[in-house]
């Protein structure tokens, strides 16, 4: 399956464009703010070729590819026009899960995009540092100068970044927000509160801070900003938006930044750096084994974004970091434990999944061994937090430091260890890896049995598995009465495209909905529109009534269904006031799709004719 085949596959079965809010992604996996998480069909997603795993973090719903996820985004993007919404988007949508899973969601999504320029600098420091340790090239001299700054450029000016990426995960203006964060990072201001001379602003006293590097008050600020922002922009009549709003947000939040927020927020980074320097230090091995055992966790859980605000406050105020080289630790745990699946198993394509994904691991990319091998396998995961506690202790025990930031672990990101703890640091990588392998195959796990590779990926019960020899040929009746059109008719590139799978569209005469099929319903639609049913033999339908009706919050539907219930062939499911619905200036036009397409060989309807409810409208063969 190429990149375009993929992106058509993931959109279909993430619920289609409509469905996407936001999108984004980072090194191994793509990132979606949808409309609905329901409407994802994990398993069908990690069926695909392709495909690691799904993981649900907050309210983000993420698909895990590896290393082609830039490609499958980019056929993303062109397929769907870019679906790149962000939360201003979402008007007065309820903000799902609590403050803690929206504080990650926030944090992950104004980091994700910008870690691949962090990733490129950090390994060209590491690399310097290499230089240096070696003294390969004069550091003093002006080419050592030139890619010294090239590799600490867009640290120093993090801000600035983080400013740009913050406002457009916010839906706030990402220029406004590249001013706030310049106007603090400009030299005369740098040198004013650097000087060691008492500042004033209106009389008001300055708190010295210096924040190039910083994370947490831009962070703060452009938040704060965002709303601010909105509040301008209402009060401001239309005709001097262009000059007023930036004026005043600029005006009253730089100074709100330099007297307030940023002292505030300094304190909060340097707190942070405190707890953890002091976790390393204080307790020596057991703050090594506390976090280097609980670091898959805090990678599943999304947590391991609210770790990086704390990392670059510890590289900018101290020089180095602790938590660096407990993700390296982590990383090979997850490595070792994918391989001890790679010795142990008997299973041809599992050994061969387990070797490929252990090799991605010890490459700083840990998704594929993590969600593809050893949390399907179970034991092999806890082997890998184990594996991840015995460095950590090694860790622990050394003080092992980092001392610039990569972006990404394992073997290329070593360079970013070179300082005085650099040998305990790969000391405590290898044990790492072999105490995972080690326990892995110790431990054991119930191997796959020899079968296909979609039903390995797609482990489970066997109520659960439909494989395409167990889908039968059916008819599919009319579930409303009307014209039928080709999809192509359909406004809508998701359907009109094909992206949900192949059927027709109806345009009703009578509205009144009965079931095509018999069997029972999979899915209602909070607001009645739309209805999936599977039938008896295997057969996935949706009737989506009307474009875009969503909106209409199920106001002109009445449902006679609930999820899970049983239905016959003609059997009553919805009914709606078509009038009403086109009154309000919604195409009332019914596509009819076959969900599980895939698994048929050809899905037949005949079209541009008059049907009638229980008419046959569609052969799956």
């Amino acid at each position: 399956m190429n990149h375009s085949e993929l992106a058509n596959e993931i959109v279909k079965h993430i619920g289609g464009k409509s469905n996407i809010d936001h999108m984004t992604h980072c090194m191994t996996r793509l990132r979606f703010n949808l409309n609905d998480n329901d409407q994802a069909d994990r398993k069908a997603l990690e069926k695909l070729d392709g495909i690691v795993g799904t993981n649900i973090s907050g309210s983000q719903f993420q698909v895990i590819i590896g290393n082609d996820v830039p490609a499958v985004y980019k056929a993303i993007v062109a397929q769907t026009g870019g679906s790149q919404g962000s939360e201003k988007n979402q008007g007065n949508k309820k903000k799902e899960g609590n403050p803690l899973n929206r504080l990650f969601d926030f944090i992950s999504g104004v980091f994700a995009p910008i870690l691949i320029a962090v990733a490129g600098s950090g390994m060209i420091k590491g690399l310097l540092a290499l230089i240096a340790a070696f003294e390969w090239m004069n550091t003093e001299g002006s080419t050592y100068i030139i890619l010294n700054a090239i590799g600490d450029g867009v640290f120093y000016f993090l801000p600035l970044i983080l400013a740009v990426s913050a406002a457009h995960k916010l839906g706030s203006n990402p220029y406004i927000a590249a001013g706030i964060a310049a106007a603090i990072l400009h030299p005369s201001i740098s040198a004013l509160l650097s000087s060691g001379e008492a500042v004033t602003f209106f009389g008001i006293p300055i708190i010295q801070a210096t924040y190039a590097s910083s994370v947490i008050p831009i962070l703060i600020t452009i938040w704060l900003a965002s709303h601010f922002e909105r509040v301008v922009d209402r009060w401001i009549h239309k005709s001097l938006k262009l000059l007023l709003v930036p004026m005043i947000v600029m005006l009253v939040m730089v100074p709100v930044l330099i007297l307030a927020i940023g002292p505030l927020g300094t304190l909060l980074g340097d707190g942070l750096s405190v707890v953890v320097t002091g976790l390393m230090t204080k307790t020596g091995v057991f703050g090594g084994i506390f976090l280097g055992a609980l670091m898959p966790i805090i990678t599943i859980t999304g947590m391991h974004y609210g770790l990086v605000p704390v990392i670059l406050n510890s590289l900018a105020q101290k020089g180095y970091d602790y938590i660096i080289p407990v993700t390296f630790v982590s990383n090979m745990g997850q490595a070792g434990s994918a391989f001890g699946v790679f010795l142990k198993s008997r299973n041809k394509k599992l050994k061969a999944l387990a070797l490929s994904t252990s090799i991605t691991a010890l490459m700083g990319v840990t998704e594929p061994a993590m969600y593809g091998v050893n949390m399907r396998l179970k034991r092999p995961f806890y082997a890998a937090m184990i594996g991840g506690a015995a460095g950590g202790a090694v860790l622990g025990l050394f003080g092992v430091k980092a001392y610039v930031l990569s972006g990404i672990g394992g073997l290329p990101g070593i360079p970013t260890l070179i300082g005085p703890t650099f040998l305990y640091g790969l000391l405590g990588m290898v044990i790492a890896f072999v105490v995972a392998t080690i326990v892995t195959y110790v431990l054991g796990f119930e191997d796959f049995k020899e079968k296909d590779l979609d039903e390995v990926v797609n482990e489970g019960t066997d109520s659960e598995k439909t494989s395409i020899a167990q889908v039968q040929s059916e008819e599919i009746f009319s579930p409303i009465k009307g014209f039928v059109e080709p999809l192509s008719a359909v406004p809508d590139p998701t359907f009109a495209d094909e992206l949900m799978g192949k059927g027709v569209a109806i345009r009703p005469t009578d509205g009144i909905v009965v079931s095509p099929v018999k069997g029972t319903v999979s899915a209602l639609f909070k607001t009645n529109h739309a209805i999936g049913l599977k039938s008896e033999t295997g057969a996935e339908i949706l009737i989506h009534i009307g474009i875009d009706t969503v909106k209409l919050n199920g106001k002109h539907f009445t449902s006679y269904i609930q999820v899970d219930d049983t239905v016959e062939i003609g059997q009553k499911l919805v009914s709606f006031d078509q009038q009403a619905i086109e009154q309000e200036g919604y195409e009332t036009i019914t596509p009819i799709i076959v969900t599980n397409t895939a698994e048929y060989s050809s899905v037949d309807g005949a079209v541009e004719k008059d049907v009638e409810q229980g008419e046959t409208l569609l052969t799956l063969n």
